[in-house]
Order: structure tokens, then C-alpha cells, then sequence
């Protein structure tokens, strides 16, 4: 059984969905959520699904030693980041190599890197007039958006498409596809 650390920094769904996703599992479950912002709603979640969370200053986070510390109590072998917005040090990206995840709401390399999350795709996209948008599942390395690409769904844009509801629907298919995705990745470890 692998053990699942989540990383994330605001409401949470996407965590809640691998929470319940792996709840189950054979292959692994969640086992700690580590949060940058003392008032994410991801916090309640993980209380709800009685998770154990660290909620960590930037500074710590971006130093290692801590956040490295308590992964390896916690013995955790993968993460997942899920709505989390501090690039992680590159110290974590080396112990952890090819064991970290990220999903990001556009079909990188287009509309990524440090700034670009959540409304702020979804109005780029829109206003760049593009046909289609998605989302990219890939592993993490030292630079925001940047790794290995796993896996890319895509969707139209539709002629009256907003931001809201571009949201709306790639949300839907973070739900459908990332804990598979992230279920499909444990399997080879």
C-alpha cells in the first residue's frame, strides 16, 4: 500500500475526489494533505475524511527541510499536487523524481508557468480566441508546468463560452481523469 501525500492551497475538490477516489484502494490512499494557506477550505475537507494536514508557511515550504522531515515520517511514497500554488524546491523534485504529479487547467506548454492557475487560464484561453482547451496531467521537475506530460483531455470551446463556465467543465474533467491517472502512475513504482 503506498501512502499519498496531497498538496494543495484552496477549496480542495480536487482533493476531496482523490481522497474518495483511493478511499477503497488496493494501491494506495491519502495519508496527509499539506496546505500553504491556514484558511483552505482543502483543511475542512481533510478533517471531514479524518486526514491528518500540515499547514506549512511558504518560507518552509520553499526551504524543504521541514516539508521534506515530515514526508519521510509520514512515509509517504507519492504526491500529488492539486490546486497547489508554490513551486516545489528542488531538493523535494530530486528525493521524489518521477513521484510527483500535477494537473493544470490548460493543454500545456500554452497558457502555463508561474501566475497562470485557475480563472486567470481560463480568461487567457478565452481571450486568445482558442477553438479548445483541456487539461495536462504531468509530473513535476524544477520549474512550474514544465515536466513530462502523462496525459492531456480535451474539450471545445463553445461560441458563448466565460470563464465560469470554462471552469465548470474543466473542472469536470479533473474529477473524471486525474486519480485514474494518478492510480495508473502508483502501479508502475
Amino acid at each position: 500500500m503506498k501512502n499519498i501525500a496531497v498538496f494543495a492551497s484552496g477549496t480542495g475538490t480536487n482533493a476531496e475526489n482523490i481522497i474518495r477516489h483511493f478511499a477503497h484502494s488496493e494501491e494506495a490512499h491519502v495519508t496527509l494533505i499539506v496546505c500553504d494557506n491556514p484558511h483552505a477550505g482543502v483543511i475542512q475537507r481533510a478533517e471531514n475524511h479524518h486526514i491528518e494536514h500540515q499547514v506549512l508557511k511558504r518560507s518552509e515550504i520553499r526551504e524543504g527541510t521541514l516539508l521534506a522531515a515530515l514526508l519521510k515520517e509520514k512515509q509517504i511514497d507519492y504526491i500529488v499536487l492539486a490546486g497547489f500554488l508554490c513551486l516545489i524546491p528542488p531538493s523535494l523534485v530530486e528525493s521524489y523524481r518521477g513521484r510527483i504529479v500535477n494537473i493544470h487547467p490548460s493543454l500545456l506548454p500554452a497558457y502555463g508557468g508561474k501566475g497562470m492557475y485557475g480563472d486567470r487560464v481560463h480568461e487567457a484561453v478565452i481571450a486568445a480566441g482558442e477553438q479548445e482547451s483541456g487539461i495536462t496531467i504531468h509530473s513535476v521537475d524544477e520549474h512550474y508546468d514544465n515536466g513530462h506530460i502523462l496525459a492531456q483531455f480535451r474539450i471545445r470551446i463553445n461560441p458563448a463560452e466565460t470563464p465560469a463556465t470554462l471552469a465548470a467543465r474543466i473542472h469536470a474533467l479533473e474529477y473524471e481523469h486525474y486519480p485514474r491517472i494518478i492510480e495508473n502512475e502508483i502501479r508502475k513504482l
